[in-house]
């Protein structure tokens, strides 16, 4: 990238040169009168004499492919033909260069081209760090750090800026005579903003007056009285750009003004409002912090006061609502971390009247957390501690979850050796597992707040031996909750009704519920291998993992467990009622309960054969489909004990089809007013089962090749590097309705889609279907022609969902950009052209129609 860059060259003063003619140390120099001509096309001069000091600290390379003179007495040294000089880090290119050492000046100009009459070839070129200025005719003093530059011509960041002649009055600042900035590449500029006297701060700002805009060459008739064009990298201090529009409700405004304020690289913030004419207005504000490797994160607040209606309206309201959200992401160290993601706000019409994001708009609970966790990987344990809020804009009803403490102890086996050698001891194989849970839970419905709390702790017994090929797991699973409460059924007479009422009371009082279940299951694995050895297929292979279980879960509503107690209703009988229903882990189970499952997973893959031509040929693994079925019998229930048979099937190929669903298939018939009844389909001559579900998904995603890239930049601009808060903005599932993808005019052509099918079935007359295509289309209609659809059709009910066509034009150092959503509660259209260039983008012409006039 070439960019503007201060003209100093340190290794030239005075006493540069003394003399002695044994300073050059060269046998093959020779002196002709007053002057010294050097035959060789490089000379390398030493930077050090003894016992003087000079201003040169390093090597000096001078080089030129016609001739180098030194005038020693009068103290001046010419190069001719493709001339350059290096110092350090800087570097001076021209056709000819000279150096008076009596002024301090250096005059580098070009030469005539010999094929070309009239043409100056090898022009000046002034190279530091990576940054390059070029110009006819340079003249500059090294002692005073200054000069000018005539017809030069330079680029930084992006930006290209001209002028007749530019001169140097310090080491960061330029004045340009009849200049022109502009972000377009091309020879004759699209557009370009000129004046007749420019002041440049080196890598800061350009400051100009009296600005005219041209446009392919024309003028836009009025000027621009002042300008400051940016011109520096990196995040940058100013002011925000408003937008400006019309709403109904509220009347004229204009919006997302402000200022931004980057304090430092490691923290910014921002100051943005909106103002309404007819008295309605909106603050915000959003500070972000940031160092790498350690944490993020960002607090945003806002307040907004929205009035309906005239001041003298009976019906005038006034909406005062306000949003606080924090964001932070930190790891403490590789087994620490904290995260939070908190947000507080007064109501739903915050967001209606406020957020341009969609995502936002349509959101109707506002989801926070916090977590803080810590694990010790030698001990395997781990703590986590957690608040969780969930608020209903709708209802107002919040869910919140504080403390919520976890402790976990995975998987150990205290009797397994430390340095074990040849097979285990069968008592090596017994493990067991712990996790401790206490949580307090708020939650405030309709204005009233209920609270419960309690501590929840489960062991987990295990032991796998292998019996052949099957592998046998038998385990225990032990739960112990612990209460502050106990809920209270009873019966109270009314003296003055002389009804009875049924309430319901809680008991303060620690209580301990203890509840377990044990089970056993077995599981193995064989395989069948085809080996056909044509096509390009080496082999193929069909793994089957049969698994079975068998769970056991006693009755705890039985007296002997103390869980449960009763109550008379209001009709004299008793009720059985569990006295723990309401409290934070749920009370117990209400019937015994044995159960089998059994399941059978299958998976096919191939492998392909290695080409014996190609030594880099290699096999390749692809899985062709993976198939499940699973059912289960419960040997406790009072009727329809056989669980439904369910299939799942799900396959890959590649990046760009995918396949997957599943059906469910009842055993039982049905009657009609209800879905199953207790006879089996096969006693009554209907065959096996019965479809009741049914579902499946489809999605392909391909494109072209993308473009190989030009050797010349067609886009009128290079790329700013990305900064980490705009990657993870980028990243974001979160997209504001301006930001539009940027197209890429590089792939000819993708699409994604996608289909999907369901079917439910309860019974052969109720049938329940949907069917759905849904995708997007991108496809180049010229190299600079981009056309884009997206959306999806209900094939059943024959209606589009959502569509939105996208246009875009690349026009060199411009983009076009036509949104239009034809149908829908957003519908309406966005046109817009602006200057790719980022330091430019409010330089745009934009127009709106409903939707995105509203906000």
């Amino acid at each position: 990238m070439k960019s503007f860059i201060a003209i100093f060259l340190l290794f030239i003063f005075v006493d540069i040169f003394p003399q002695d003619s044994t300073f050059f140390r060269n046998d093959s120099l020779r002196i002709l009168n007053d002057s010294l001509r050097i035959s060789t096309d490089t000379t390398r001069l030493a930077d050090t004499v003894t016992q003087k000091k000079y201003d040169v600290d390093t090597v000096i390379y001078a080089k030129s492919t016609d001739s180098l003179i030194f005038f020693i007495k009068k103290r001046e040294m010419n190069l001719y033909g493709k001339s350059e000089l290096q110092y350090k880090e800087t570097d001076l290119k021209s056709g000819n260069i000279k150096v008076d050492f009596n002024t301090n000046n250096i005059d580098a100009v070009g030469v005539p081209n010999d094929t070309v009459p009239g043409k100056i070839g090898d022009t000046p070129i002034l190279s530091e760090k990576g940054e390059v200025y070029e110009g006819k005719k340079m003249t500059y003093n090294f002692k005073t750090l200054k000069g000018f530059i005539s017809s030069a011509e330079t680029e930084m960041e992006g930006a290209i800026y001209s002028g007749e002649k530019i001169k140097k009055v310090d080491k960061d600042t330029y004045f340009i005579e009849n200049g022109i900035y502009t972000t377009c590449n091309a020879d004759t500029p699209h557009y370009c903003f000129y004046g007749s006297e420019m002041k440049v701060i080196h890598k800061e700002q350009i400051i100009s007056k009296w600005i005219w805009l041209y446009f392919g060459g024309v003028p836009f008739p009025v000027p621009i009285p002042f300008a400051v064009f940016p011109i520096e990298s990196g995040r940058r201090s100013g002011i925000l750009p408003p937008a400006f529009g019309d709403n109904a409700n509220y009347g004229r405004y204009f919006s997302r003004f402000g200022y931004f304020w980057a304090i430092n690289d490691y923290v910014d913030i921002n100051f943005t409002g909106d103002y309404f004419t007819r008295g309605s207005y909106n603050v915000n504000s959003r500070f972000r912090y940031y160092k790498r490797y350690d944490f993020s994160g960002e607090l945003n607040g806002g307040y907004s006061n929205f009035v309906t209606g005239e001041a003298s309206d009976l019906e005038r309201s006034k909406s005062i609502n306000w949003n606080i959200r924090w964001n932070h992401n930190q790891e403490i160290d590789p087994t620490m971390r904290f995260d939070a993601n908190l947000q507080f706000m007064s109501g739903k019409d915050y967001n209606l009247r406020t957020s341009t994001n969609l995502n936002d708009v349509l959101n109707r609970n506002i989801e926070s957390n916090a977590n803080f966790f810590k694990s010790w990987e030698e001990a395997g344990t781990s703590l986590s501690l957690s608040y969780t809020r969930n608020q209903n804009l709708d209802n107002g009803n919040i869910d919140e979850r504080l403390p919520n403490l976890t402790f976990n102890k995975s998987q150990s086996y205290p009797f397994r050796r430390k340095n074990s050698i040849g097979q285990q001891k069968w008592y090596e194989l017994f493990g067991y597992s712990y996790s401790g849970n206490f949580l307090n839970k708020r939650t405030k419905t309709d204005g009233f707040l209920n609270t419960r709390g309690g501590i929840a702790h489960q062991v987990g017994f295990s032991f796998s031996p292998k019996v052949g090929y099957i592998s046998l797991t038998p385990n225990l699973s032990y739960s112990e909750n612990w209460y502050n409460k106990r809920t209270v059924v009873e019966k109270i007479s009314s003296p003055q009704t002389g009804r009875d009422t049924i309430i319901e009371r809680d008991d303060y009082e620690i209580n301990m519920v203890r509840t377990f279940r044990t089970g056993l299951s077995a599981s193995t694995k064989f395989y069948g291998i085809f080996q056909p050895n044509a096509l390009g297929v080496s082999a193929i292979r069909h793994t089957v993992s049969p698994s079975i279980s068998y769970n056991f879960t006693p009755d705890f509503s039985k007296p002997f467990w103390g869980y449960y107690d009763t109550y008379i209703d209001t009709n004299g009988n008793v009720q059985k009622y569990d006295k723990f229903r309401r409290e934070i882990f749920g009370g117990v189970s209400a019937r015994e309960s044995q159960s089998i499952s059994l399941s059978i997973g299958n998976n096919i893959e191939m492998k392909t054969v290695v080409d014996p031509t190609d030594t880099s040929s290699q096999e390749k693994k692809i899985q062709l489909l993976n198939f499940d079925v699973s059912t289960g019998y419960d040997f406790t229930a009072d009727s329809l004990n056989f669980a439904p048979l369910r299939l799942g099937f799900r396959t890959q190929v590649a990046d760009f089809f995918s396949f997957s669903g599943g059906s469910t298939f009842s055993f039982y018939d049905w009657a009609p007013g209800k879905r199953e009844i207790n006879e089996f389909l096969i006693s009554k001559g209907k065959g096996l089962a019965r479809l009741t579900d049914f579902n499946i998904t489809i999605t392909t995603s391909l494109s072209g090749e993308k473009l190989k890239s030009k050797s010349k930049d067609t886009t009128g601009q290079a790329p700013l590097p990305e900064s980490d808060y705009d990657m993870n903005r980028r990243n974001s599932t979160y997209h504001n309705i301006y930001e539009e993808k940027e197209p890429d005019f590089s792939i000819p052509w993708n699409i994604d889609l996608s289909y999907t099918y369901y079917m439910s079935k309860p019974t052969p007359l109720q049938v329940l279907k949907t069917s759905t295509i849904s995708g997007s289309i991108n496809f180049n209609l010229t190299p600079n022609w981009k056309f884009s659809f997206t959306g999806s059709y209900d094939i059943i009910n024959k209606q589009i969902a959502a569509p939105q066509i996208v246009i875009s034009r690349d026009l060199h150092c411009w983009l076009m950009n036509f949104s239009w959503n034809p149908i829908g509660a957003y519908r309406g259209y966005r046109f817009e052209i602006r200057v790719k260039a980022p330091q430019l983008q409010d330089l745009k012409i934009t127009k709106r129609d409903s939707f995105y006039s509203g906000k």
